[in-house]
């Protein structure tokens, strides 16, 4: 398999560990407290794409950990005849890839897809997580004004107009979109293994119920973009309503992609949330 290659100053933080059978790709920077960033399920998606203009500042004051979920990057793509990429097992995963690492609590940060994983892992293990960032995350049902939206980013072809069409998509009205991470996530999907995931994985269902993500105790940022037509306003102001200790950030002229799209006030904003004691509430 051929990936594209990682910028020079970012390939000595590339490291590989087995996780359940799954050879699993991550970025591991910085020192201090584990950070985990956990990137969407869009084609093309990987730890480094989803993660660059965040990774020096996050790198400051944590051990700054970005892996490439199943299915994703260059971890393993097990055929979905051997491996279900459901919600289930990725959540199985993250837990697993948090004890292959030696790691006891973590911060986590998850995007979209990402997000509803951090999540997962604060209903099944509280204990692993110290704080929780949701952003543009998926986890809570609620229904997309525009279906015809989602469908369309459904359709995607495999082709660079393809991946140029779902990036221009998922951003703001302001934002201008980088070509050459265009091509570096174009480049991801030319491994067919990767094509034949990503079909797999779109259908999963990425949902928990209301009393499942209410049961979530741990200081938790919840980060929404103003323009973001695929985890809708909505979405967000919901999870501030189930999640009894949470606080949102909404960010205007921005989509789906807040890391991407905002990066200076995303990492200002959520290494002040994770840094702070002020955020730290008592649960009981």
């Amino acid at each position: 398999m051929t990936y594209p290659a990682l910028p020079t100053h970012i390939q000595s933080a590339s490291r590989f560990v087995e996780v359940n059978g799954i050879n699993t790709h991550y970025l591991d920077i910085g020192s201090g407290t584990p950070l985990i960033l956990l990137h969407g399920g869009g084609a093309g998606a990987d730890g480094w794409g989803n993660w660059r203009g965040c990774l020096a500042e996050y790198a400051q004051y944590f051990r700054v950990i970005a892996l490439d979920m199943p299915g994703f990057g260059r971890t393993d793509k097990p055929s979905p005849d051997a491996y279900a990429y459901t919600q289930a097992n990725r959540n199985l995963h993250l837990f697993g890839f948090i004890e292959s690492l030696g790691l006891d609590k973590v911060n986590l940060i998850g995007n979209s897809m990402g997000g509803a994983t951090a999540l997962g892992l604060a209903i099944e293990h509280p204990e692993r997580v110290q704080k929780l960032v949701l952003m543009g995350s998926a986890g809570l049902g609620i229904a997309n004004p525009d279906p015809s939206y989602m469908k369309n980013l459904q359709g995607y072809d495999f082709t660079l107009e393809g991946m140029e069409r779902i990036m221009h998509a998922m951003v703001g009205s302001r934002h201008v979109v980088d070509p050459l991470l265009v091509e570096y996530r174009h480049e991801i999907m030319q491994n067919e293994d990767a094509r034949v995931a990503i079909q797999h994985i779109v259908k999963s269902k990425l949902t928990y119920e209301r009393e499942q993500i209410a049961s979530v105790k741990v200081p938790t940022l919840v980060v929404g973009g103003k323009e973001d037509k695929v985890a809708v306003l909505a979405r967000t102001y919901g999870y501030l309503g189930l999640l009894e200790n949470s606080w949102g950030f909404i960010v205007p002229h921005v989509g789906h992609w807040v890391m991407i799209e905002a990066p200076r006030e995303f990492a200002m904003f959520t290494i002040g949330f994770l840094r702070d004691d002020a955020f730290i509430v008592d649960s009981q």
